[in-house]
C-alpha cells in the first residue's frame, strides 16, 4: 500500500472558517479513515488551512514524510491562491478531491483550485465523491500505487552486462534520457565478470542447486551434449555470480546479453535469468530480480515498472506467432519465462511440476538448459515502454493467457520452438493493430487487470498512452 498526504482547504474568511471548520474536519476524517480501512499509510496535514502561511507550512510537513501522493481536500469553497502556495511546497503528485455534499460549495472549491493549477502548468488528476465511497478511496490509491511506482525508480541502478545483442535497436536506451526521465543510472559490466565468477563460485552450491532442480522439475532432459549435468551447473553458478554482483554493485534490476559471446563459448542464461525473476530458489523464498533478456533496457525498465504495480514477477517474452485461426499469440522466448508463471504458485514444488529442463537447441552452440512450460491460464495485463522519435510511449492492453489439452499444447509448441516457454495469449488488441503499431520485438506481462494504474503511472511521467482494446478499434 502507499502512503498518502492529506490536506484540507478552507475558506480565507476568519468567520467562514470558523463557521466551517467543523464541518471539513469531519469530512476529512470519514475520508482518512476510508483510505486507511483501504490498507494506506496516511499523513494529515496538522491544520486545516486558512491562511497563506498555513497553506505553505502544513504542505511542507506533509511532504517532509515522503509521501507518494497529495490529497487537497475541498470541503467547502476554498481560497484558490491556499492551492497554489501549498502545491509549491509540494513535489508529490497531486489529486484534489472535492465533497460532493450538496449543502456546501466543495466542487466549487476543486475546480477553481485546478483551474488555477492548469494556469501554470502543474500536474494534477480530480476526483469527487462521499469521503467515505470506497471507489473514491480507492481512485485516489491507484495515483498513490502509480507515484509510489515511479518513485521507485528514481536513485536507481540497473546493471547492464553486455552491449547491444544482434543489431537490435530497441534493446538500447539513451542513458542521459533515462537519468532526466526517470532518474535510473546504468551500470556498464563486461560479460567477463559473470564468467570469472562463474568460474569461482560455489560447487557445492550449485550441485544442491541441480539436485534440487531434478527432484521438482518435470523433467531434466540431459542429452550427453547441450545438457549434461555439468552445463546445468555451470549455469547455476552464473546465477550465483551475478546476485553476488547485484549485491556488490547495488543493482536494482539487471540485463545480460548474453548473444552470442555467452550462448556460443559459455552457456545460455535461461536458468539464470528465470531464477532471478523468480521469487524462490533452492534456498526458499526471495525477492524477484527483474532481469532482461538480450540486455533489453526498455524491456528490464517496463518490467521493473510492472514489478513495482503488481507486486509479482513479470513475464519477459518475444511475440512469436499468431495463430489467426485461433486469435492467439504464441509468446515465446529462450528461458526468460520465471517458473512462478508454470503454475503461479507460492509453492515452487507445484510450478517446477510443470517446468521441463530441454537442452537447448541450434541457435545457442554452447549449449545449456532451456527452461519450458506452457504459462497458467488467466487474465493479464501487458505491455511495454516503447520509443518513437526518441520519445517514450507506454503501449498497453489486457490479455487472457489460455492453456489447452496435452494435444493442442503440443501442436501449438511443436509450431515454434518446443524446448522453449510458451504463452498463449488473447489480446484485446486487433491482430492488424497490434502488428502495425507495437513498438519492440519484446512484450511483457502481468496477472491481473493493472491498466488503471500504469495510465496513472504514464500521467506521472508525461509520456503517450497508446491503450489498445477492440472496441477502440485503434
Amino acid at each position: 500500500m502507499a502512503r498518502i498526504g492529506v490536506v484540507s482547504i478552507s475558506d480565507g474568511r476568519g468567520h467562514v472558517h470558523a463557521r466551517n471548520a467543523e464541518f471539513i474536519q469531519s469530512k476529512q476524517d470519514a475520508l482518512v479513515a476510508s483510505l486507511r480501512a483501504a490498507g494506506h499509510e496516511v499523513v494529515v496535514g496538522a491544520d486545516l488551512v486558512a491562511t497563506n502561511s498555513l497553506a505553505v507550512s502544513v504542505a511542507r510537513e506533509v511532504a517532509a514524510a515522503d509521501v507518494d501522493v497529495t490529497v487537497f481536500y475541498y470541503a467547502v469553497w476554498s481560497f484558490p491562491h491556499f492551492t497554489m502556495l501549498a502545491a509549491d511546497a509540494t513535489r508529490s503528485p497531486l489529486v484534489l478531491v472535492a465533497s460532493t455534499d450538496p449543502t456546501e460549495p466543495g466542487l466549487v472549491g476543486m475546480l477553481a483550485a485546478g483551474g488555477a493549477l492548469d494556469q501554470i502548468g502543474r500536474r494534477h488528476t480530480r476526483a469527487w465523491g462521499a469521503p467515505d465511497d470506497a471507489d473514491l478511496a480507492a481512485k485516489i490509491g491507484v495515483h498513490a500505487q502509480a507515484s509510489a511506482a515511479v518513485s521507485s525508480l528514481h536513485g536507481s541502478t540497473f546493471g547492464r552486462f553486455g552491449g547491444r545483442p544482434m543489431g537490435m535497436n530497441t534493446a538500447v536506451a539513451n542513458t542521459d534520457q533515462w537519468m532526466r526521465k526517470f532518474g535510473v543510472d546504468v551500470e556498464e559490466i563486461d560479460q567477463y565478470e559473470l564468467v570469472l565468477r562463474a568460474e569461482q563460485a560455489d560447487g557445492a552450491e550449485a550441485k544442491k542447486a541441480r539436485e534440487w532442480i531434478e527432484q521438482h522439475a518435470a523433467g531434466v532432459h540431459y542429452d550427453g551434449d547441450k545438457l549434461t549435468p555439468e552445463l546445468l551447473e555451470r549455469q547455476i553458478r552464473s546465477y550465483l555470480a551475478i546476485r553476488d554482483i547485484i549485491d556488490e554493485r547495488n543493482l536494482d534490476f539487471s540485463g545480460i546479453k548474453a548473444q552470442p559471446e555467452l550462448t556460443e563459448n559459455f552457456a545460455t542464461m535461461d536458468v539464470t535469468e528465470a531464477f532471478l525473476n523468480d521469487p524462490y530458489d533452492w534456498n526458499g523464498p526471495k525477492q524477484p530480480h527483474v532481469c532482461a533478456t538480450e540486455a533489453d533496457m526498455d524491456g528490464a525498465l517496463t518490467m521493473q515498472l510492472f514489478k513495482a504495480i503488481s507486486g509479482t514477477p513479470v513475464l519477459f517474452a518475444d511475440v512469436r506467432h499468431y495463430h489467426a485461426d485461433r486469435d492467439i499469440w504464441d509468446l515465446c522466448n529462450s528461458g526468460q519465462h520465471a517458473t512462478w508463471y508454470a503454475a503461479r504458485s507460492d509453492d515452487p514444488a507445484e510450478n517446477l511440476s510443470k517446468v521441463n529442463f530441454y537442452p537447448e537447441v541450434f541457435f545457442f552452440p554452447a549449449g545449456g538448459a532451456s527452461v519450458q512450460h506452457i504459462a497458467a491460464p488467466g487474465e493479464m495485463t501487458l505491455g511495454r515502454l516503447t520509443r518513437e522519435n526518441g520519445e517514450y510511449r507506454l503501449q498497453l492492453m489486457l490479455g487472457e493467457f489460455e492453456n489447452y489439452d496435452e494435444a493442442t499444447n503440443k501442436t501449438l509448441v511443436d509450431q515454434s520452438t518446443p524446448e522453449w516457454p510458451h504463452a498463449f495469449a488473447r489480446l484485446d488488441a486487433p491482430g492488424e493493430v497490434f502488428l502495425s503499431k507495437f513498438g519492440a520485438n519484446h512484450i511483457h506481462a502481468v496477472p491481473g487487470d493493472h491498466r488503471a494504474a500504469l495510465r496513472a503511472v504514464a500521467e506521472q511521467l508525461d509520456i503517450r498512452l497508446d491503450e489498445w482494446s477492440r472496441g477502440s478499434g485503434s
